[in-house]
């Protein structure tokens, strides 16, 4: 299982023979330091970089590159070394940017020989920093282990090195800057913009001009500001909701705000930095020729990335970036059309003498000519970047994979459990007003980093019609049935488990399917000592896994303890909760989703108004997700307002229980 970690976490390396690859958008220099056990670096031999670029089990790039393949062999390491440490930094002299704040947060990963990824860190929070040690594997006890550092310098390479204990440091990292620059006629620029027709690019965000609308936040779902957590394409939750494709997708960072970035160094890229990550191992699938003055056919899989589930992937964010800047676009021309047509007529009624002799009508006939043709240039633009878009989903749609899919999808008829846990999962669409009938996969990291909060409270659907509160929580249970299923089914045989809290047993009826099937963990837990037993035993595992990992001994975790991704789905919140439970789950909710415990709610916030403002935290942590259409969702790009829709399970339609049939069925092989 890949493991994506956050700042200081560590993960075991089992492989000697590994890759260090880095994707960074815009070319950087890439470096590693051999520290000893105290992590002093005894001199510069003791540096990989692109003047000396091989060491003892060592080598790295000759030049600056958007990307990166570093290779390591722990086991050529001489017995001295305890420590190498990934060193990243933007090139000197060049014309990118200055500064790692302004471009697209560096995703570097270890993996094997093979490709299979064994962890991955997407580098967040840094700003005026132009070096940063991204990652470093040192040994303990005898084993490798990888850690997350992501330690940055406005200083540049002699800042970093200097920290790092080299006395030569400022003579070293002259010496690099003088190796990139002699190699800058080599430097492999970021992977060219892929286009689907002459006015659409995938791979640069253009800030649309106008008034400065980046400051929504909120939490995608959805990853208070938007946290580009890896993965995550979603924004974090506020109050209201946000997308991040996390991504995103996070989630934890800072909204972006395209004026302000724009002016530190250039050109900003917004794309996650998973879709950067360079050629493919196999030729991505070429679309077939189109017909002369055509815009080309769309293909399922032509984004990077190292394997299909991948290149599909990137390749739905694509659409989402695509569609977001093409309204933006749309809309900043409207806007301007109108400011354009208000000044004119402003203009020319503010002279007493235009109202005289018929001048008054005629400029306004002509402003409003000029306002019409305007707007229609700007929707005919639209409309052909609608067209293609929604072209390429009739394509991408069908040949998703399980964990992409919906429920619809023809893909489920032929379910089996898996034997790998996929990269992102699908939660729902995602449309805008004027483009109702294009739907773009709402798709979110595994594993989960935030919990999900299934609002089932207020009544009222975006065409108007309101819903009475039964049908509301009916709808809510529904949907959080459906997330759950999917999370079952798409992860390998006992490496998920869920548990459900139902205080009054008002949820029974919704919860048959997982009930009966025989998937859950236990019974659905009833009344108060339900709940707590519940609570204690999942708040108990994540004290014992977190005392674990932060002593780096995972091993002696207790025999019987379950170490596969836990679930814990509550109902009816606050109903059967006291005080301790309250903060039991508010525990549970900060500290789970990092040593694989998460959280869904089934609730509607202004029942647990009774806390006061002692359980904001807990809305704010977790991911807000409506069993109704809601416009939530808020892009921290340039202000749309997405609508998000759930995944459903079309009426009469068995496929849930068949898939947790093989589930369940699969567990009982599986002991």
């Amino acid at each position: 299982m890949a493991a994506e970690l956050v700042r200081g976490q560590n993960h075991p390396l089992s492989q000697v023979h590994l890759e260090i690859r880095v994707a960074a958008g815009k070319p950087v220099v890439a470096a590693a330091a051999l520290g000893d056990e105290h992590g002093r670096i005894h001199g510069v031999e003791w540096v990989a970089h692109p003047g000396t670029p091989t060491l003892p089990g060592l080598e790295v790039s000759k030049q600056a590159a958007a990307d990166h393949r570093l290779a390591v062999d722990l086991g050529a390491m001489p017995e001295t070394v305890h420590r190498v440490s990934v060193l990243l930094a933007l090139p000197l002299g060049a014309d990118g940017p200055a500064r790692f704040g302004a471009v697209a947060a560096p995703f570097v990963a270890v993996t094997g020989l093979d490709g299979t990824e064994v962890a991955s860190y997407t580098i967040t929070g840094l700003d005026a920093e132009s070096a940063v040690v991204a990652l470093e594997l040192y040994r303990r006890q005898g084993a490798w282990k990888v850690r997350a550092v992501g330690q940055g310098y406005a200083g540049g390479l002699a800042e970093l090195l200097t920290d790092q204990g080299l006395p030569e440091a400022l003579h070293l990292a002259g010496s690099i800057n003088e190796a990139v620059a002699q190699g800058l006629a080599r430097s492999v620029a970021a992977p060219p913009p892929r286009t689907t027709d002459g006015d659409r690019t995938r791979q640069t965000a253009t800030p649309v001009p106008g008034p400065d609308t980046s400051g929504t936040t909120t939490p995608p779902g959805a990853s208070g500001a938007v946290a580009p957590q890896p993965g995550s394409p979603y924004g974090a939750q506020g109050t209201p909701g946000a997308v991040a494709p996390q991504s995103g997708y996070d989630s934890g960072a800072a909204t972006a705000n395209p004026s302000a970035q724009a002016a530190g160094g250039g050109s900003i890229d917004y794309s996650h930095p998973r879709r950067q990550s360079g050629a493919p191992p196999a030729p991505a699938p070429t679309a077939p020729p189109a017909a002369p003055g055509q815009p080309a056919r769309p293909v399922a899989g032509d984004a990077t990335g190292w394997s299909m589930e991948e290149r599909l992937y990137n390749q739905v964010w694509g659409m989402f970036e695509d569609l977001a800047r093409t309204m933006a676009a749309y809309r900043s021309a409207v806007d301007f059309a109108d400011a354009r047509m208000e000044k004119e007529l402003d203009q020319a009624l503010s002279d007493p003498r235009s109202r005289i002799g018929g001048q008054g009508d005629t400029a306004r006939e002509t402003a409003q000519a000029k306002h019409a043709h305007l707007v229609d240039q700007a929707r005919a633009a639209l409309d052909r970047d609608l067209a293609q878009l929604a072209a390429e989903s009739e394509v991408v749609e069908p040949a998703l994979p399980l964990a992409f899919a919906g429920w619809d999808n023809p893909v489920w008829h032929g379910y089996r459990v898996p034997m790998e846990i996929p990269m992102a999962l699908r939660l729902g669409d995602l449309h805008l007003p004027e483009s109702p009938d294009l739907r773009i996969p709402m798709l979110v990291r595994l594993p989960l980093e935030r919990g999900l909060w299934i609002d089932s409270g207020g009544g009222e659907s975006l065409d108007g019609s309101f819903v009475d509160s039964h049908e509301l929580r009916r709808l809510a249970l529904d949907t959080a049935v459906a997330h759950a299923a999917r999370l079952l089914a798409v992860y390998p045989t006992g490496e998920f488990a869920v548990h459900v809290i139902d205080p009054a047993g008002s949820a029974a009826q919704a919860l048959v399917p997982l009930v009966h099937t025989g998937v859950l963990a236990a019974p659905p837990a009833v009344g108060a000592a339900g709940v707590a037993d519940v609570l204690t035993r999942l708040t108990q595992r994540v004290d014992l896994v977190q005392m674990a990992v932060r002593g780096g001994a995972a091993d002696s975790l207790p025999p019987g303890l379950d170490t596969a991704e836990q679930l814990l789905i509550v109902n009816d919140f606050p109903h059967g909760f006291d005080d301790r439970a309250v903060t039991q789950l508010r525990y549970l909710a900060d500290e789970g989703p990092s040593v694989g415990v998460h959280l869904m709610m089934v609730a509607d916030r202004e029942d647990a108004a009774g806390y006061g403002p002692l359980l904001d935290p807990l809305w704010r942590s977790l991911m807000r997700l409506t069993p109704l259409p809601d416009d939530h969702l808020a892009d921290p790009w340039v202000g749309h307002a997405w609508t998000y829709e759930p995944s459903r399970v079309p009426p009469g339609s068995q496929v849930l229980r068949q898939v947790l049939t093989e589930v369940a069925t699969a567990r009982t092989k599986h002991r």
